[in-house]
């Protein structure tokens, strides 16, 4: 999560509630307004991201789990969501490029929750990754064509459900049988950094903040043992 380089005052933090309330209401234009108050009151735009905006589709995503929000509702926070990542997105700082690194990325099969693999979508967007959604319901042996088909860097698989959640050891063990060197990450609600140890997988994150960090992390990693072994 960002830090701003002062205390946010409590103006600022008005703007910040105004985003998430905006994306949580599905309000555009309150979206863009907010946003463009951000940058014009010289705050971090990546704190707008993760104050504001995040939080916004989080409990948009509490409001679909319980039934308030439908498919429809969610959309709507979305492109709201969206409204506003348009202005803040060129101010966003970006990472040290490690090049152009593609991600294959979707919700494990029998599992319709997507909002938190949303979020970590929009974070890869956000650095420049070059990023290819599957959805959600994504049938096994989907990521691995996917990942075949375009060479991608890794794959990223979430599960919001524990009923579900055993789908992605056979992801796991397909990818691993077809390409050793396939790399996989894990996440969701129902998983755990031990889980996804236990399932042979080559990284974890905890969240949608965590989700960059740990990628270039477990890529350095793989690359270094590569290295060390050749």
């Amino acid at each position: 999560m960002t830090k701003m380089d002062k205390p946010i005052s409590e103006g600022q933090q008005k703007i910040l509630d105004d985003l998430t309330r905006a994306v949580v209401q599905f309000k555009e234009k309150d979206c863009r307004h907010a946003a463009q108050a951000l940058l014009d009151n010289g705050m971090d735009p990546l704190a707008g991201l993760t104050l504001g905006l995040v939080p916004g589709m989080k409990k948009a995503g509490i409001l679909f789990d319980t039934n308030v929000y439908f498919v429809p509702e969610v959309m709507l926070c979305t492109d709201a969501f969206y409204a506003a990542l348009k202005i803040l997105q060129p101010h966003l700082p970006k990472t040290d490029d490690p090049g152009r690194l593609t991600v294959v990325i979707g919700t494990i099969l029998g599992d319709v929750h997507d909002i938190g693999k949303n979020l970590v979508k929009i974070m890869f967007e956000v650095q420049g990754w070059d990023v290819h959604d599957l959805g959600r319901d994504v049938p096994f042996e989907r990521f691995l064509q996917k990942h075949e088909e375009i060479q991608s860097d890794f794959i990223a698989i979430s599960a919001m459900m524990t009923t579900t959640m055993m789908g992605m050891k056979k992801v796991i063990a397909m990818a691993k049988e077809h390409d050793p060197h396939c790399l996989i990450m894990l996440g969701g609600a129902s998983v755990t950094r031990e889980i996804a140890d236990l399932f042979g997988a080559d990284g974890y994150a905890a969240s949608s903040m965590d989700a960059v960090d740990e990628a270039l992390k477990m890529i350095a990693h793989h690359n270094a043992f590569q290295q060390k072994n050749t």
